[in-house]
């Protein structure tokens, strides 16, 4: 198969929708030959902040010499950013030729009497399939949704359990309570395996807390570790803190938002947990400079300055919040404009009574999804909110709109990923161009 013959076959599966459970994944897997159960798998859940959290535990531990597989879902620009070993996106080839090794056991599968895997779970599977070739010491790994019936959750024993945050989202498979969203999460937990937990929720966290123990699985919970910001600047931020023991003085993150120093502190217990489990051994100057060079597409990127013009994927409330809070934190009393698209299924009136909070105008655009919320609908509901907008529902049509404004010190495109997404490419091809001309 050429590669757009490959993502062509991997999207037809589209069709079986979302169904969380691991019935077909588990058999999928046997037929695989179980690669996920030689893995040393560091499986990472959390409604915001599991993808922040992968990127520094991927960096860190490249920077310490341990060879490195990342999967996180979805993508911004090209489907092979979903897997990644060792700094590189699976090639075309490799992924093709993983694809067709896949839809092999695919049809074995169906032949037994079995429903058809979904679209993530034949990816997860390629994943896992590509991982397996490698030689390989560690594998992050991102859940897609939920815990107990995602398809990543097919290892007997990963080296640690990570959820990062619990809060409102995906309610129409999670539940409609933090309770219910933290047991779905809760699920990645297994036997004896240590758990990192930073949910700030009591009611959640107790629920995490409880199956753990019935489990025997130890539980590390990290709301209360203490930091001490030393610097704030744009290209990031300087801070101290003290982890299992050990004082992390003056470390430096890249990833902007007051919110990533958390995602960081996170990412340091994990880290300092393997180390104590006889898992890992870090070099601090390394362990350091991987930090610094952790980076996160799409989360508070400034893709310029003059004004500044910045992407976030904040597309449900905690998000929203986290977005506003280091807009305030950045950009206090600056005049800004955003541009605003998300998902039809998202909490449409909670995602404009935050972002109102940022900005008094907003450009309405569509994510390139077909679950999008109409430009017009999002346009109408924020001017029921008092707010000035206008809609523009082609992303392209709406980054050269803003491109010819010169009045406004902050430009911030926010919402779904499938519109951060889009827009990064197109602000990415254009600064490509700018540079050429000069």
């Amino acid at each position: 198969m050429t590669y757009q013959e490959t993502l062509d076959k991997i999207h037809s599966f589209q069709k079986y929708g979302s169904r969380l459970g691991l019935e077909r994944m588990t058999r999928l897997m046997e037929l695989l030959g179980n690669p996920q159960e030689r893995m040393n798998v560091i499986h990472v859940a959390g409604t915001n902040g599991k993808g922040s959290v992968c990127r520094y535990l991927y960096s860190v531990l490249q920077e310490n010499g341990y060879k490195t597989g990342l999967y996180i879902s979805p993508f911004l620009e090209r489907f092979t950013e979903r897997i990644e070993f060792n700094g590189l996106e699976i090639s075309e080839e490799d992924l093709a030729r993983c694809t067709e090794l896949v839809l092999e056991k695919v049809d074995q599968l169906i032949s037994e009497g079995m429903d058809s895997p979904t679209e993530f779970e034949l990816i997860t599977a390629i994943a896992f399939h590509y991982f397996s070739e490698q030689e390989m010491d560690f594998l992050v790994l991102e859940v897609g949704l939920g815990g107990v019936g995602d398809s990543t959750n097919v290892m007997s024993k990963p080296a640690v359990s990570v959820i990062t945050s619990i809060s409102f989202d995906h309610m129409e498979y999670l539940g409609d309570t933090l309770e219910k969203i933290a047991v779905q999460k809760a699920g990645i937990i297994k036997p004896g395996v240590p758990v990192i937990c930073h949910v700030e929720d009591e009611t959640a966290a107790s629920a995490i807390v409880r199956i753990a123990e019935e489990k025997g699985a130890p539980v590390y919970g990290i709301t209360d570790i203490a930091y001490q910001i030393r610097e704030m600047k744009d290209s990031g931020y300087i801070f101290d803190t003290v982890i299992q023991g050990t004082p992390y003085e003056g470390l430096a993150i890249s990833m902007m938002g007051l919110h990533q120093i958390e995602n960081a502190v996170c990412a340091l217990t994990v880290l300092e947990i393997l180390k104590k489990e006889g898992k890992v051994k870090l070099d601090k100057r390394k362990t350091y400079l991987g930090f610094q060079n952790a980076k996160h597409n799409g989360r508070f990127e400034i893709m310029g300055t003059h004004p500044y013009i910045i992407i976030d994927g904040a597309h449900n409330e905690a998000g929203a919040e986290a977005l506003a809070a280091a807009i305030k934190n950045h950009f206090p009393e600056k005049k800004i404009l955003m541009v605003m698209g998300i998902l039809a299924d998202k909490k449409i009136d909670k995602l404009v009574e935050i972002f109102g909070s940022i900005s008094d105008e907003f450009v309405a655009t569509e994510p390139d999804s077909p679950r999008k919320l109409a430009a017009s609908v999002l346009c109408e509901k924020l001017q029921n909110a008092g707010k000035q907008c206008i809609a523009v529902p082609d992303p392209e049509e709406a980054c050269g709109y803003v491109a010819g404004l010169h009045q406004y010190d902050v430009i911030l495109f926010a919402g779904s990923l499938y519109l951060i997404g889009k827009v990064r490419g197109i602000l990415g091809y254009e600064k490509e161009q700018s540079a050429s001309i000069l």
